[in-house]
């Protein structure tokens, strides 16, 4: 009898701390633990600084907590705009109303996106043709038409970030200055949308990054060609970062959080648009950047490289797309 009470309460004990290893085990789960080089997966949000990976419900936070929110795809990608999505359910679920800003429409296309979400237009060939879609875009719009669907179906506004192509095909040609020094005024040069004039100074460290890479992107042209290049996205930039900072200083709806989806070039170390957001608001902005990476497991020193360069506030590991791995330039 003694020896039955003795397994059992050693049994008993067994039992306690196999309970307190589950317990913590799970615990563990549910905060930010480090990757080990190499160990990368599919799922895993990672903050560069510390290189630690978050839980889902610390992320959640993170994202329901800020005013803005900068994502950064790689184009085509539909594991990218999966992320967004849930990106949106999580801001929704937080009790904001996000707005919905898109690299992939554009300022003449807003009455098109105004006119399908309101119903007003419901054929998606109708839709795309009042949108300016294959003029502006011209991908396959399938791609991105579940964001569509989200801002529609959840009541959203939805906004095209992107200056007209012909605008930025305008810059490109003509160059900043020539929005400045038109005898008729900014308003002949850019179609009548609104540019600050004169334009912003230019900024030394986006400079330095974003020639850096139209070099690499574009090797063996002009230096007259590369500035070009180099003013054309400038003026994308500031003109993307104008939409968003004119609507959060607006603060319709309250509380809101806008949620930009663009090319992750355009959120890449907090320079092309955070950074000009930041200074056309005047004021400190709650925000955070989420760079998207769909990850090669045979290619683990691409995201060692985007956590050593502390590329955004957080990289988010994503499946590959239809594309496969997306090599840098220059590579």
């Amino acid at each position: 009898m003694r020896m039955l009470q003795s397994v059992t309460g050693r049994s008993r004990q067994t039992l306690a701390f196999m309970g307190l290893m589950c317990v913590m085990l799970v615990a563990t789960s549910a905060y930010a633990t480090a990757p080990s080089p190499g160990s990368y997966r599919v799922g895993q949000i990672i903050e560069p600084q510390e290189k630690t990976t978050l839980s889902d419900r610390e992320f959640r936070a993170i994202l329901q907590s800020v005013d803005i929110i900068y994502i950064g795809e790689a184009h085509y990608t539909p594991s990218h705009v999966e992320a967004a999505l849930q990106v949106l359910h999580s801001v929704v679920n937080g009790g904001r109303k996000p707005v919905l800003g898109m690299e992939m429409f554009s300022w003449d296309g807003q009455r098109g996106l105004d006119r399908y979400l309101t119903g007003a237009v419901t054929s998606t060939e109708d839709f795309l043709a009042e949108s300016h879609w294959k003029n502006n875009w011209g991908g396959t719009y399938a791609d991105y038409s579940p964001l569509v669907d989200f801002a529609k179906n959840h009541d959203l506004a939805l906004l095209g970030l992107n200056p007209p192509r012909p605008l930025v095909r305008n810059v490109a040609k003509q160059g900043l200055a020539a929005i400045e020094s038109s005898p008729e005024g900014p308003s002949a040069t850019t179609g009548g949308w609104a540019i600050p004039v004169p334009f912003p100074a230019d900024d030394p460290e986006y400079r330095r990054v974003i020639y850096d890479q139209i070099e690499q992107c574009h090797a063996g042209l002009s230096q007259e060609v590369y500035e070009k290049i180099y003013e054309a996205s400038v003026f994308r930039d500031e003109g993307m970062a104008s939409v968003i900072s004119t609507t959060v200083k607006s603060e319709t709806p309250a509380p809101m959080t806008f949620v930009s989806y663009t090319g992750a070039g355009h959120i890449q170390y907090g320079l092309p648009i955070p950074k000009r957001v930041r200074r056309q608001l005047g004021v400190p902005a709650k925000d955070v950047t989420v760079y998207l990476h769909a990850l090669d497991p045979e290619h683990p020193e691409d995201v060692d490289h985007l956590l050593d360069e502390h590329i955004a506030d957080y990289v988010w590991l994503t499946a590959l797309g239809p594309q496969g791995r997306q090599p840098r330039c220059g590579e």
